[in-house]
C-alpha cells in the first residue's frame, strides 16, 4: 500500500510516496526509541520484555533494522566512550523519523493474520483419541492462565492507578488490557470446549 505523507503531520514536509508494507519492525523500533534514546542492547532487551508481548523480533533483526534506519536518517546514533570497550551507540529518533512514525500511526491497520498450530491441531482433532485432545486443551489452558497472571501482576505493580500515570504509560496500559482480555478469552474458550467434548459420543 502506498500513501502520500499527510500535511496533517507536517504541512512543510514535501510529499513523497512511502511503502508501509512489511515495515512494521522499523516502526516498532521507532516507537521504542521515541520516549527515550537507547542502545541496541537496551532496545533488544525491551523487545524481550514489554514490546515482545505484542511484537517479536530477534536481536539480529533489530540490529539490522537499526542500520537501515540510521542510513535513512530516521534515527541518529551518538557514540559514547567506554573504558576498555568499544564505544556504545545510543540511538534516538530524528525529526524525519518522527514524521514517518506519525504518518504510520495514521494509517489503517489490518486484522492480524492468525498462524496458530494449536488451532490447526484442534481442527484435525478427530483423528486422534479424545483423551489426547482433552489433555492438549488442558495444557493450553494452563499456558494462558500463566500468561494472564503475568499480565495481572504487571497491572497490579505498575498500573494500580492508571489516571496518575504519564500519558505514555497510559497508552501502554491500553495494550496491557488487550493482553488481559486476550488471555481471558482463551481460558473461557478452553473451559467451554472441555465441557463440550465429553458430550460427543462419537469421539474416539
Amino acid at each position: 500500500m502506498y500513501t502520500q505523507l499527510s500535511a496533517y503531520v507536517n504541512p512543510d514536509f514535501k510529499y513523497k510516496f512511502i511503502n508501509f508494507k512489511n515495515m512494521s519492525l522499523a516502526y516498532a523500533i521507532l516507537v521504542s526509541l521515541i520516549c527515550e534514546p537507547k542502545s541496541g542492547y537496551d532496545l533488544a532487551k525491551q523487545f524481550d520484555g514489554t514490546v515482545g508481548f505484542f511484537w517479536q523480533a530477534t536481536h539480529q533483526q533489530i540490529y539490522r533494522e537499526l542500520t537501515k534506519l540510521e542510513q535513512q536518517n530516521w534515527i541518529s546514533a551518538e557514540a559514547i566512550a567506554q573504558e576498555g570497550r568499544p564505544d556504545k551507540k545510543i540511538f534516538s529518533v530524528t525529526d524525519l523519523g518522527l514524521i514517518h512514525l506519525k504518518e504510520w500511526l495514521l494509517q489503517p491497520s489490518e486484522v492480524a493474520i492468525a498462524k496458530d498450530d494449536f488451532l490447526l491441531k484442534i481442527y484435525a482433532g478427530y483423528l486422534i483419541p479424545g483423551e489426547a485432545i482433552t489433555q492438549k486443551i488442558e495444557s493450553h489452558r494452563q499456558l494462558h492462565q500463566q500468561q494472564l497472571e503475568i499480565y495481572q501482576a504487571i497491572e497490579r505493580n505498575f498500573f494500580s492507578s492508571p489516571q496518575d500515570c504519564t500519558i505514555e504509560a497510559r497508552f501502554a496500559y491500553l495494550t496491557l488490557l488487550r493482553g488481559i482480555v486476550f488471555e481471558k478469552g482463551w481460558i473461557d474458550w478452553c473451559d467451554e470446549v472441555l465441557l463440550i467434548l465429553p458430550t460427543w459420543q462419537d469421539l474416539k
